[in-house]
């Protein structure tokens, strides 16, 4: 069977229970979505596989020039399905397409080949998408679904951020990934009882969240505050990027990384700018404009749940909105530039400075040109713009070793000492004479 002849995903599938094996990224936010998944009947199982056996994996069903992602999300499911721990009759994967001009748009394909070429073209493999590229008739996306997956994306996008804020300074360790873990709990049993992914529920939840967090008792202390960006999968994956947030948690640091829901309202936005741009339907970019509508309300109340934190303890960085990010690079890069992470990549590390996170690791997968274009490329324009920027691109490739890429990190973190303890000495009360 040529793998252009899709497998469909089918009802009785569900019925029989196939493990749908999914690859790992942003660990909050996936593990959420696993329990989602269940909540609908579905066997979801996000891989936590990990080690050196992945990429050597994808790197027999993956072209090294193709993309470091696509070798490394192939390559766990490929080794997922040799571990022997799945009847591989019972089995199905799954994977985000987004039918964009990124080469994102192709990992299915490259998994369909990959099967094809071990002999497993019967595995179905699932599209995860709303723009109807593919259908299946055993796994539909739902309104409901769909409402509780973006409530998922605030909720992952608080604890991610309150957690990483948090955790550097906890008086008792392991305080902030309790709360992670509990509050996880939660929204599960809500999600199951049809509770807490309305936006009027999650005004109310996200504070709760955040309060929680501002309660946890923490040091005075003051640390060096990093950002990370880059693409999608190498910045939040720990497989991609190489337990980047744990490095930087044992280098004393403090880590910002921006949110799913800011690249969520730029993936939207742009159908809308196409629109304008281009032309096209005035219904489709009504319906468009509706969920956009609806994720920037969002947006506003994970942003207003960290600004109550504050109320309680005054220490965190409130998130910016899209629309103050949009703003940011008006003069320095198009909107035209929308390619993987686009100018939004720009306009993240641009948000960081002005936050307080000058010192800034641009995660640069191997492979992907869009992000060498608006991540490393404009590195030198962000300089000029804010002098005391200290942003370091780091490539994630199959042949960098994370020793290099933790050294080239470490002469960063030297200079950001540097320049945070020269600041101190400049704001320093001067002694009378």
């Amino acid at each position: 069977m040529a793998f252009t002849d899709r497998v469909e995903f089918t009802k009785e599938m569900k019925k029989e229970g196939y493990t749908i094996l999914a690859p790992n990224m942003a660990p909050i936010h996936f593990r959420l979505f696993e329990n989602l998944f269940a909540s609908y009947g579905y066997n979801v199982e996000i891989l936590q596989t990990r080690g050196r056996q992945i990429v050597d994996e994808g790197l027999k069903y993956v072209h090294n020039d193709t993309c470091y992602p696509a070798l490394l999300t192939i390559g766990q499911m490929m080794d997922a399905l040799h571990s022997g721990k799945y009847d591989l009759h019972k089995t199905a994967l799954i994977i985000t397409q987004t039918g964009g001009g990124c080469r994102a748009s192709n990992y299915i394909h490259l998994l369909r080949k990959a099967l094809e070429k071990d002999g497993l073209s019967y595995i179905p493999v699932i599209s995860l998408n709303m723009s109807g590229l593919e259908k299946n008739s055993g796994f539909k996306l739902t309104l409901p679904m769909i409402r509780k997956a973006l409530g998922v994306l605030a909720y992952g996008d608080l604890l991610m951020l309150l957690h990483n804020q948090t955790r550097p300074y906890e008086k008792e360790a392991g305080a902030s990934r309790k709360l992670v873990d509990d509050w996880t709990k939660k929204l599960t049993d809500m999600f199951a009882k049809e509770k807490g992914y309305s936006a009027k529920e999650m005004e109310t939840i996200l504070p709760q969240i955040a309060e929680d967090f501002a309660n946890v008792p923490v040091t005075g202390e003051k640390k060096v505050r990093v950002g990370v960006v880059g693409e999608i999968y190498v910045k939040y994956s720990p497989i991609g990027n190489n337990d980047l947030e744990e490095f930087l948690f044992s280098q004393n640091c403090e880590t910002m990384v921006p949110g799913l829901l800011g690249f969520m309202l730029f993936k939207v936005d742009n159908r809308m700018e196409d629109i304008k741009l281009f032309g096209g339907s005035k219904a489709k970019f009504g319906v468009v404009k509706i969920l956009f509508d609806y994720l920037v309300g969002i947006e506003s109340h994970v942003i207003r749940a960290v600004e109550h934190a504050n109320t309680v303890s005054n220490r965190f960085t409130v998130p910016s909105s899209y629309a103050h990010l949009k703003k940011l690079i008006t003069g320095v890069i198009g909107y035209g530039c929308k390619m993987g992470e686009g100018w939004l990549l720009t306009a993240e590390m641009m948000e960081l400075i002005e936050s307080g996170y000058p010192n800034i690791i641009c995660a640069q997968p191997f492979g992907c040109l869009p992000n060498h274009i608006v991540g490393k490329g404009m590195i030198r324009s962000l300089k000029n713009l804010y002098p005391k920027s200290n942003i370091v691109p780091i490539d994630y490739d199959p042949g960098a070793t994370k020793v290099n890429q933790e050294n080239r990190i470490k002469l960063m973190l030297a200079v950001a000492k540097e320049n945070m303890e020269q600041a101190e000495k400049e704001n320093a009360p001067k002694a009378e004479e």
